[in-house]
């Protein structure tokens, strides 16, 4: 499974690489998002500081939207989804390789996005390691949750417009925990966003042990 794994991240990692996709297209649309907000809220007021947590994981999940879509997309045609279900691969080395390719890609995004917050919203670096914690955690759920609901609508026609529906709404508690635990990290007080970070832990096995198990019938069905 693990061999699996690795075949199936290096492939659509270095499809990345070559493309450019995210350097040229995904991120500058998350840096977009996040000077949008700046304008639209004063960044002189308490509005967006206390705001900057959420924002950060909203601009997280728009571009998850756009890297899960494309991950699937790839394998879309000239019969690139027939041939890698005939390869022989472990079914949870497939998911585990397209999940870690994922990872990889959002965390690159998520770094560079809260250096745009450090600069555009003016906050300092306080829970460092909870931030560092949260992020991985978070990506983790994200890319999880991503992965299997991405090869559930990778098989409709109406994917595009379908995906965001399938996946906002089950990344909510992402959203919500992510957000408290960098609240906590922004404001000082680490102690108190650890308690969220377990809940992002948590939410990040059970989609990945749900991923494991069920990829390749979700595979079949696309």
């Amino acid at each position: 499974m693990l061999r699996d794994a690795r075949l199936i991240a290096a492939k659509d990692l270095r499809i990345e690489l070559r493309s450019k996709v995210t350097a040229s297209q995904i991120l500058p649309f998350a840096l977009l998002v996040l000077m949008l907000f700046a304008f639209a809220l004063d960044p002189d007021s308490q509005a967006l500081e206390r705001a900057t947590p959420g924002l950060f994981w909203v601009a997280v999940l728009f571009v998850t939207v756009l890297a899960v879509e494309r991950s699937f997309s790839l394998e879309g045609g000239d019969g690139v989804r027939d041939a890698l279900r005939l390869a022989g691969l472990e079914p949870g080395g497939v998911f585990l390789g397209k999940f870690a390719a994922l990872v990889v890609q959002l965390l690159v995004v998520e770094v560079v996005l809260l250096l745009g917050v450090l600069l555009l919203y003016s906050r300092d670096l306080a829970g460092v390691g909870l931030l560092a914690a949260t992020m991985l955690a978070a990506t983790a759920g994200i890319g999880a949750a991503g992965t299997l609901y991405g090869v559930l609508a990778a098989g409709l026609r109406v994917r595009e417009t379908l995906l965001p529906f399938l996946l906002l709404p089950v990344l909510a508690p992402v959203l919500i925990a992510a957000t408290r635990a960098f609240e906590s990290a922004l404001d000082g007080v680490p102690s108190d966003g650890w308690p969220w970070f377990n809940l992002l832990a948590v939410f990040a096995l059970v989609y990945i042990g749900i991923g494991i198990l069920t990829f390749g019938s979700l595979l079949e069905e696309s």
